[in-house]
């Protein structure tokens, strides 16, 4: 089993027909069994090869961290395909090969029995994709908006204010504390808290909806905005 020399192309012939239906050479996240592969090859997989190469430019985005990536690091022939039986070429890792070797020994495509198997493998680990995506608790963005709603003087009864704010209601919106802050010249503006989902509730339709009561309120301004 393995995945053979990995500094010759027949090994990573071999490497490039197992990532044809992975994203990792284990499970579904990079760890330390794609580090022992990476470390193990010669430099960057041909063009020829497009799924080693995908996978070998991946794992470089993580060459700095690799260290915190998960899991133990075995010996590289205890990683790759089973079963597999890989004979050394006079060629290198990418792909140059020697003036006595023919075309004909370099099979990039494979037969029809392991195409059917690759996409059966590969079908496979898409629904288990699919699935586990599925039951993955959705994230609902929220944001916490603070408001300050004017009166037009000190006469307007900031109570009956209040209730008219408190009387705006929609789907996503809940209405949190409120208090009285001093302006000037004997005038109160109410300042209230409420959370909103940002999907369901936008801040200039609040806005309108308050100014709508337009015997009680002056003006609608936001004092403060929060991703929550």
């Amino acid at each position: 089993m393995g995945f053979g020399d990995m500094k010759t192309t027949e090994g990573v012939k071999v490497l490039n027909e197992y990532m044809a239906d992975k994203s990792y050479i284990e499970s579904f996240v990079p760890s330390q069994a794609d580090v022992v592969v990476f470390q193990a090859l010669d430099g960057p997989p041909a063009a020829c090869f497009s799924h080693a190469l995908r996978w070998y430019k991946h794992i470089k985005s993580y060459e700095k961290s690799a260290s915190s990536l998960p899991g133990v690091r075995k010996p590289l022939e205890q990683y790759g395909p089973a079963g597999s039986v890989v004979v050394p070429a006079a060629t290198d890792a990418k792909g140059r090969k020697s003036d006595d070797d023919d075309d004909d020994d370099l099979d990039l495509f494979g037969s029809d029995e392991e195409s059917e198997e690759s996409k059966r493998i590969r079908e496979e680990r898409l629904s288990q994709y699919a699935t586990k995506k599925s039951t993955k608790p959705t994230v609902i963005a929220k944001s916490s908006v603070v408001l300050d709603v004017k009166p037009w003087d000190d006469e307007t009864d900031m109570a009956e204010v209040e209730k008219h704010v408190r009387s705006v209601a929609m789907d996503g919106l809940i209405w949190g504390g409120s208090k009285l802050v001093p302006v000037g010249y004997g005038i109160k503006k109410l300042q209230m808290q409420c959370v909103i989902e940002d999907d369901k509730v936008s801040v200039d339709l609040l806005e309108e909806l308050i100014t709508a009561f337009e015997d009680h309120v002056q003006s609608v301004d936001v004092a403060a905005f929060n991703k929550i």
